[in-house]
């Protein structure tokens, strides 16, 4: 990639659980760097944290079409294509960013799979239950509480710096995302919102995994990145060990942004 090809933009797209606001650090980390970087809200998510924990239901019933067109609609807007960045199911959502032709490259980062993908460790299955335990869920926005966030997200850290994180960042996530694309996608016939085409040629894709996460661990993404094997580009995986999902906000988040940057900048010629 020539220094005039560069991408000079950066999308960072959130997971759940999250708004823009998680990418407050690498937003201003990369800024430094001299890009522009966006952070799109899924539709409703623009709102504060605080006004979406007092009201969760005007998000209950999004779907992911409706944000992947949201989000898709501003990347294509941009003069050039950018460097897409995506975490937990914002990595999902960059998946299907990359799959509709979009970005110069990409990074999904402690990714929610997309479909096909059939791992699931018994940590995912336990950060999961939360949403699961009641079917009634699907209807509902459903939150952690600072215990359940504990062990999903910030396992890596002390109670009470997992409590800080949550009473900064955290919010509740449509209760159907997490049946339709965490439980049921791979059991109902045909290709669901989160399909992709394996076989595709896109934009190089980095794969990041956190050797210590709990809700999408390491075999998750290694899944994910393999399925991707069928495509002629260029598909990577790293790990960074003892990283839990939070690992865009735990101490040391400087070397995941600066390995994701720098990838994206001038990809590994070693795919998977």
């Amino acid at each position: 990639m020539s220094q005039t090809e560069a991408p000079d933009t950066i999308v960072l797209v959130h997971g759940l659980w999250m708004t823009p606001r998680s990418w407050e650090d690498w937003k201003a980390y990369y800024e430094a760097k001299g890009f522009t970087v966006l952070t799109p809200a899924y539709p409703g998510f623009e709102i504060e944290v605080e006004a979406l924990r007092e009201n969760p239901d005007i998000i209950a019933n999004l779907t992911v079409p409706e944000t992947v067109d949201h989000i898709a609609a501003q990347i294509g807007a941009l003069p050039k294509p950018p460097i897409i960045m995506g975490h937990s199911f914002g990595g999902t959502l960059t998946q299907l960013l990359v799959a509709r032709g979009l970005g110069a490259a990409a990074v999904a980062i402690n990714s929610a799979p997309t479909e096909g993908v059939r791992v699931t460790p018994l940590s995912q299955a336990r950060s999961l239950f939360p949403a699961l335990k009641n079917p009634a869920n699907i209807h509902k926005a459903v939150a952690f509480t600072p215990e359940e966030f504990h062990y999903a997200f910030t396992n890596t850290l002390s109670k009470e710096a997992s409590d800080a994180v949550w009473e900064k960042y955290a919010i509740a996530a449509p209760g159907n995302w997490v049946w339709a694309y965490g439980l049921i996608a791979n059991f109902k016939p045909g290709p669901q919102e989160t399909w992709v085409d394996y076989s595709i040629e896109r934009a190089p894709l980095l794969f990041i995994a956190g050797g210590a996460d709990h809700i999408m661990p390491p075999a998750v993404n290694k899944s994910n990145a393999k399925h991707w094997g069928k495509s002629p580009s260029l598909t990577a995986y790293h790990e960074f060990p003892g990283r839990s999902h939070w690992t865009c906000g735990e101490p040391g988040w400087e070397q995941v942004a600066d390995y994701a940057l720098d990838w994206a900048l001038a990809p590994a010629t070693t795919a998977i």
